[in-house]
């Protein structure tokens, strides 16, 4: 199972909803950096379930145990670790699951891919439980990335197609037993030009990638996205200009990347959340076991709106990606500061 990404530090994502922990490896990192720790557990504390009773009844601490690559509160240099244990675990609610996949879930797929070894009790691997140990890792590359002028910041853009009384609208969701989609804003601030590499390894590749990771993701533009495909190419350019010296655009209608490089305007990019198909309205699936059509309710613990905490960690998954172009790039990482 390929759950590592990065090419010049390596991130390795592991665990699974219902295991006695979840956990992180990374690797590559810089050494002499010092961790806020408490800067870091406010991050984590964004995505944490049972903080809202809008969210998840689930109640984790979510507090990271490093076990690797700290000296002295700074990194050292050997793969930093770090393990999320799991308290409050139910997995009586996902027998069902088990002969009966959800609609829309990766139960169906996994079950094609790992022929019934999956653990699939609360989603198992791809749950997005996980997601607490891609924001420890994001959370510290958010740290380094502060630390040299780069900010990345995200923001609830809509959920369920409105950008007001959200909140009713989810309350309404619970109360039906169903789920909302939503839609995130994300944006790099003090992205220098240069960032990113042409075809495979662009800028906006491997943010795509890292945020792919987040499960309920299901699609992301850059930019106006796909709304410059009904603009003239006179509407749409971003034209230049000389300002105090510098060159500035006019607009930034392709999100502040061009041929998979960064032209120094902010970053900007959106993202789909699908709703979460865990829902107790009652669904039609199969029984493996008996090969015939069943009804299929779902119980157990989720989230009525995925978007909601998934804030966090698409913050988490741009900066990593960022980190991982910007200290492979000569041009860039010999002046990056990292240690005291």
């Amino acid at each position: 199972m390929a759950s590592v990404f990065g090419n010049n530090i390596k991130l390795s994502i592991f665990g699974q909803s219902h295991s006695e922990a979840i956990g992180m490896s990374f690797d590559g990192l810089p050494c002499g950096f010092r961790i806020d720790m408490d800067e870091l557990q406010l991050f984590l504390s964004r995505r944490a379930p049972g903080r809202s009773e809008l969210t998840s009844k689930r109640s984790e601490k979510d507090v990271p145990e490093f076990v690797s690559g700290l000296f002295d509160g700074k990194t050292c240099g050997a793969p930093l670790a770090a393990l999320i244990y799991n308290e409050d675990v139910r997995s009586a609610g996902y027998e069902d699951v088990k002969d009966s996949p959800r609609p829309s879930h990766a139960d169906f797929t996994a079950e094609g891919k790992f022929r019934g070894y999956q653990d699939y009790k609360g989603g198992g691997h791809f749950s997005g439980r996980l997601t607490a140990a891609l924001c420890v890792a994001g959370g510290i590359a958010i740290q380094m990335l502060e630390r040299n002028g780069i900010k990345v910041k995200a923001v609830l853009e809509s959920v369920c197609g409105q950008e007001s009384g959200i909140d009713a609208l989810i309350a309404e969701a619970i109360s039906e037993g169903d789920s909302l989609g939503g839609t995130i804003a994300c944006t790099i601030e003090g992205l220098p030009c240069g960032v990113g590499e042409p075809m495979f390894d662009g800028l906006e590749n491997r943010i795509s990638q890292a945020v792919f990771a987040i499960p309920a993701v299901k699609g992301i533009e850059f930019g106006d996205g796909f709304k410059l495909s009904e603009l003239k190419g006179s509407e749409a350019r971003d034209e230049y200009v000389a300002s105090d010296g510098k060159i500035a655009l006019t607009s930034n209608h392709n999100g502040g990347i061009l041929g998979g490089i960064s032209t120094g305007e902010d970053v900007n990019f959106r993202v789909c959340i699908k709703p979460t198909p865990s829902i107790s309205i009652p669904s039609k699936s199969i029984s493996y076991s008996r090969g015939e059509n069943v009804e299929l309710k779902i119980s157990g613990r989720h989230d009525p709106c995925i978007a909601l905490r998934a804030v966090p960690c698409v913050e988490a998954a741009a900066a990593i990606a960022v980190l991982d172009l910007m200290l492979g790039d000569i041009n860039f990482s010999g002046r990056f500061v990292f240690n005291d």
